[in-house]
């Protein structure tokens, strides 16, 4: 079964400083319908406004993943990282038994656009830790590249937690196939463009909610990326 969540249909909150869409129920966006899908539970797209940011907050026991689209997201934690995370890299913090972090856009004059993803760990009260990592354009270009697994492969980020993240770009004739093992879950999140997922037309800021079916297929991408979740359901 696929299911389609059309974007206009996603929780919307916008603050001045930060605009942001909720694919999932999330601080003062609820809806029952919509908890979280599997493991995943949250993916908020995010504009950023150019010097502004989210402050020092903390989290627990959550595997948490950035996802830049355009702009620099500046991150700072109580691990003593200070980087800058641009388009192509993917951050992942694993906030264990606590972390506290901020994340700004010091850039002026550009918006910082991201995705905030969030994944229920399958440990807990771990210590607290952060990877990141970059994907050229051309491992995603017409594929369906590994960026996040609980094992690492590939050169992925290492998740603690039953869900592995692929991001692809496709346009044109490139196609991409992802086996769905029988009791899994699969969530496809079109990232910008246009794509068809399982022969069902997606435009940017669409997912597909996908249970029961064998496997994720991408075909007729118009300037197309996308990310796709295997999950534990």
């Amino acid at each position: 079964m696929l299911t389609l969540r059309k974007s206009q249909d996603r929780g919307h909150a916008d603050h001045g400083w930060l605009n942001s869409y909720h694919s999932f129920s999330f601080a003062g966006y609820y809806d029952p319908r919509h908890m979280g899908w599997g493991n995943l539970r949250v993916i908020n797209e995010d504009r950023i406004a150019p010097g502004t940011g989210f402050g020092t907050h903390g989290h627990r026991d959550m595997e948490i993943i950035s996802y830049v689209l355009s702009g620099e997201l500046a991150h700072q934690d109580s691990m003593g990282n200070v980087v800058g995370i641009p388009p192509g890299d993917v951050q992942r913090m694993s906030a264990g038994s606590g972390v506290m972090h901020s994340e700004f856009n010091h850039a002026k004059g550009q918006t910082t656009h991201f995705l905030q993803i969030w994944i229920e760990p399958n440990v807990r009260g771990i210590a607290p830790s952060y990877e990141q990592k970059s994907f050229a354009d051309a491992d995603k270009r017409g594929r369906l590249r590994r960026v996040a697994s609980p094992d690492g492969a590939e050169g992925s980020v290492t998740l603690h937690a039953d869900a592995t993240l692929y991001a692809g770009l496709f346009d044109g004739s490139e196609a991409a196939r992802l086996p769905i093992a029988p009791g899994r879950k699969a969530y496809v999140h079109l990232v910008r463009g246009a794509l068809e997922v399982n022969g069902q037309p997606l435009q940017a800021g669409d997912a597909a909610l996908l249970e029961g079916e064998s496997a994720v297929a991408l075909a007729q991408g118009r300037e197309a990326e996308v990310l796709v979740f295997d999950l534990e359901a």
